[in-house]
């Protein structure tokens, strides 16, 4: 495990976590399906913009084009979709906290349907990772949450789970900011018609609202998925997947210092032993 790779994960996860604080002060001010649906439609004409410049194509195979759509329904449609509407009435930590234990699912789903295995320290390091989450969560349902908003996090960490399992195909074509384009527009296309069918319009301008959606376009919309195509291109989607253990910390992190949503003991003896358990995920090699 390189240098290089564990500085774009916590990128990554630091860029990714900062959605969900900034998705709650969207979702305040606005409809959450179609803001989402907005975000997704910028950022993909961006992106592709982008990617025209600099010469790439959004030509692929029926395999490459399939993986890119099931991509977008999953991560962005499925996933995002169901957060932004949980967290309506669901702390961002919390939220973030959930979506960390992605890894579980994909190491299962690897495990069950893709053929993937991992030795010992591999299992020991997930099962870290769920102690260091369970320890968080534990205290933030004691202080009472929505079962609903718990249950379509769920949900989207599981959708989340086939979408990371999807992202070689995706980008096997080498076109990486063109499938980061043309995915965002799978998910607004799939969003926009649920939106404008069971969503009432609304806006409570503010700057607020403006700054949270601009860098939810740029930061973890564009940014952060070009880094996390990147990052299981060369890590694969099990070691990748770890790195969503830190989403407990820094998600706690952000919905502080945004929402002003506490942090108590458990949640940094929470942090610590996802930690170590993101260590031992690294060390290991996929069988």
């Amino acid at each position: 495990m390189d240098l290089r790779a564990i500085l774009m994960g916590v990128a990554f996860a630091a860029m990714w976590s900062s959605a969900f604080a900034t998705a709650r002060i969207i979702v305040a001010g606005a409809p959450p399906l179609h803001a989402l649906a907005l975000r997704f439609l910028i950022s993909g004409l961006l992106a592709i913009a982008v990617a025209r410049a600099l010469g790439q194509t959004w030509r692929m195979d029926r395999a490459q084009a399939r993986a890119v759509i099931l991509f977008g329904l999953c991560q962005n449609a499925l996933y995002l979709g169901l957060n932004f509407i949980a967290l309506q009435s669901t702390p961002a930590a919390l939220a973030s906290i959930i979506a960390s234990t992605m890894p579980l699912l994909v190491a299962f789903l690897g495990w069950a349907f893709g053929g993937q295995r991992l030795p010992p320290l591999g299992v020991l390091g997930l099962a870290l990772g769920l102690c260091g989450v369970s320890l968080i969560m534990g205290t933030r349902l004691t202080a009472g949450a929505d079962p609903q908003g718990i249950l379509l996090c769920i949900g989207g960490a599981l959708a989340l789970a086939v979408a990371t399992l999807t992202l070689r195909g995706a980008s096997a074509s080498g076109n990486l900011l063109m499938v980061v384009g043309l995915q965002m527009l799978v998910g607004a296309a799939a969003l926009l018609p649920v939106a404008i069918g069971l969503e009432s319009w609304r806006l409570a301008p503010s700057l607020q609202l403006a700054a949270a959606f601009a860098w939810q376009i740029l930061v973890p919309g564009l940014a952060a998925t070009m880094i996390w195509f990147a990052l299981v291109r060369r890590l694969g989607t099990v070691r990748a997947a770890s790195f969503h253990f830190l989403n407990p910390a820094f998600g706690v992190l952000f919905a502080a210092l945004l929402l002003g949503e506490s942090i108590g003991p458990w949640d940094v003896a929470g942090v610590l032993v996802v930690t170590l358990g993101i260590v031992a995920v690294q060390r290991a090699r996929a069988a």
